[in-house]
């Protein structure tokens, strides 16, 4: 018996049809991403992240959807980290949100522009202290001794800014927007016959397409 070949679910809440979805993909993930809101799905805007080294190996991690604006999916990071590396140097990269609870899946493909600097500042210093701390604290994806070392530094920058309302922005520290290029929404549905509709961009204008389970 093999307990993970095991498991099975049957997805049965909704369907998706070419006669109900929104012509423009943004406006239809508006919508997905509203319900998705008011149905509390734990951490509606955590997504998949998937990067690609200089040698061609994929990357991936979850990381927080901060905004959608113009039509780009913003996030912020430490360019420094293995993610921003990769960005700086191979800008395409991918995007999945997952909402098991749901049944929906949302693949995104595009390519990463950084953000105006002022963006960055303005979303920095409006985070918690303690993540602003924490963003100058961590030299992200750097090997490090111990976890002392972080919190070490932690407590450094606390008394260094302990009369200051908001700390600056680190210069390695800021947004990317994903501007997408192919948006995929997908709605689980019952003996695996999934419903898939893919939205590609050519010349500014999207085009609707269903794909095979």
């Amino acid at each position: 018996m093999n307990p993970i070949a095991d498991l099975r679910k049957d997805y049965t809440r909704q369907s998706l049809d070419e006669s109900t979805i929104s012509t423009d993909p943004l406006k239809q993930f508006e919508i997905w991403f509203s319900e998705a809101l008011n149905s509390q799905v734990p951490e509606p805007n955590a997504m998949t992240l998937s990067t690609v080294s200089d040698d061609g190996q994929p990357s991936s991690r979850v990381v927080l959807l901060k905004a959608l604006e113009g039509g780009r999916f913003v996030f912020f990071t430490n360019y420094q980290s293995t993610k921003g590396k990769h960005l700086a140097k191979n800008p395409a990269c991918a995007l999945n949100f997952f909402w098991p609870d749901l049944e929906r899946q949302v693949r995104i493909e595009g390519i990463a522009i950084r953000l105006e600097e002022s963006d960055s500042v303005a979303y920095f210093q409006s985070r918690p202290r303690e993540s602003q701390i924490g963003a100058w604290a961590s030299p992200q994806s750097a090997l490090i001794v111990n976890r002392d070392v972080l919190e070490a530094r932690a407590r450094q920058l606390a008394e260094k800014y302990k009369d200051a309302d908001t700390l600056p922005k680190p210069n390695q520290w800021g947004g990317f927007a994903v501007d997408a290029m192919r948006i995929e929404f997908w709605q689980g549905r019952p003996s695996r016959l999934h419903d898939r509709l893919v939205f590609t961009r050519w010349d500014n204008e999207w085009k609707l397409h269903r794909l095979a389970p």
